[in-house]
C-alpha cells in the first residue's frame, strides 16, 4: 500500500469532514456554531463539529449520546440551557473516536456519568496508534473514562423513554454501539451510519465492511418509514436514506471482493475505480480511493 498517498488523502479529507482525532482538530473549534435539531418530544440532535449529539431532556436530567471535542464543551452546554435547566447525568459514548468522547473529561469532571461498551474503556483507557493517520493518542485521564460499562446491551429508563444500548460486532470500531429510544422511534447509529458519505472504516481498530452491512441490516429491521435515524455524520435521517446506505455498502463490497479474487493488488484495484458508479452520490465528502483502500485492506485480511 502507499501509505504517504494514503495518509495525506485520509488526513486532508478526515480534517476537512470533521473525523479527524488528532489533537490539533481541536484548535478549529473557536468558530463552530452549534445547532440544535428537534428530533421528537424532549429529544433533540446537536450538530457542530465531530459526531452529531443526541440529547434527551425531562425531569430526570440530562442524557447525552456523544460529546464532540473538549473545545466545544461549553458551546454544547450552552446549546443544551435551551433545553433544559437539568444537569448531564449520562454520556453514553457510541465508540472510542475523539470526536464523540473528546468531552468525556470535562463532563465527567461535571459529575456526569460516561457509560460505553466495554472495548471502549479499552481503548481510552491506553495508548492508542492510527498508523492510517501517522497519529498516536495518549491514555485518557480516569475522568474521562465509562464508569458503567457493558458487553451486549444496557437499557435506561429516563424522561418517559426506554432508552436501550445495544452493541454491533466490528462495524466502524470494535466498540460500537447504537442506542434506541423505543417510546420515541428514534434510533442514533453513532459512525456505523455515514449519512450521504462514504464512511471511515476503523480497519486498524476492528472495524470491517461487514459489520458496517450487518449494523444498517439490523438496524432497517428495527424501524418504519417514521423512524428518524441519527447518523454518526450528515443530517438527520430515515429508513430510505438508510436503505440507499447499505445498498451502496453492499455495492462497493462485492467490487472490491471481486478485484481481490481477481488477483489486483491493493494499488491496481484502486486504479480500477470499483466505487464509480456510486461517486456522484457518496464521494464528496470522503475520497473514493480511500474508501476502497480501507475495503481491501479489510476483506484482503482474512
Amino acid at each position: 500500500m502507499s501509505r504517504l498517498v494514503m495518509r495525506a488523502a485520509c488526513v486532508c479529507e478526515l480534517a476537512c469532514a470533521c473525523l479527524v482525532l488528532a489533537s490539533g482538530a481541536q484548535a478549529q473549534q473557536q468558530d463552530v456554531q452549534v445547532e440544535t435539531i428537534e428530533v421528537a418530544p424532549g429529544l433533540h440532535m446537536l450538530v457542530g463539529r465531530g459526531g452529531n449529539v443526541g440529547v434527551s431532556v425531562g425531569e430526570d436530567g440530562v442524557f447525552l449520546v456523544d460529546d464532540q471535542y473538549a473545545p466545544l464543551t461549553e458551546k454544547i452546554l450552552a446549546a443544551i440551557r435551551e433545553l433544559s435547566d437539568q444537569p448531564v447525568r449520562f454520556v453514553i459514548n457510541t465508540h472510542w473516536h475523539g470526536d464523540h468522547t473528546g468531552g468525556n473529561e470535562n463532563l465527567g469532571q461535571a459529575g456526569a456519568i460516561i457509560v460505553a461498551h466495554d472495548n471502549v474503556r479499552k481503548r481510552l483507557s491506553t495508548a492508542q496508534v492510527l498508523e492510517v493517520f501517522d497519529a498516536e493518542y495518549p491514555a485518557r485521564p480516569k475522568v474521562a473514562l465509562p464508569v458503567i460499562t457493558f458487553s451486549e446491551a444496557l437499557t435506561f429508563h429516563l424522561n418517559g423513554y426506554e432508552l436501550h444500548a445495544f452493541h454491533v460486532e466490528n462495524a466502524h470500531t470494535d466498540g460500537d454501539a447504537i442506542i434506541v429510544f423505543r417510546d420515541a422511534n428514534v434510533v442514533h447509529m453513532g459512525d456505523t451510519y455515514f449519512n450521504g458519505r462514504y464512511p471511515f472504516i476503523d480497519v486498524e481498530h476492528g472495524g470491517t465492511i461487514d459489520g458496517m452491512i450487518a449494523a444498517a441490516n439490523l438496524v432497517l429491521g428495527m424501524v418504519d418509514d417514521d423512524t428518524k435515524i441519527i447518523p454518526g455524520h450528515g443530517p438527520l435521517s430515515n429508513k430510505v436514506e438508510l436503505t440507499a446506505y447499505r445498498d451502496m455498502l453492499v455495492g462497493v463490497r462485492e467490487r472490491v471482493l471481486a478485484e481481490i479474487e481477481s488477483g489486483k493488488t491493493l494499488d491496481d484495484a484502486v486504479a480500477a475505480n470499483p466505487t464509480a458508479e456510486f461517486d456522484a452520490e457518496w464521494g464528496h465528502r470522503f475520497p473514493p480511493d480511500v474508501f476502497t483502500r480501507l475495503v481491501y485492506m479489510d476483506l484482503s485480511s482474512r
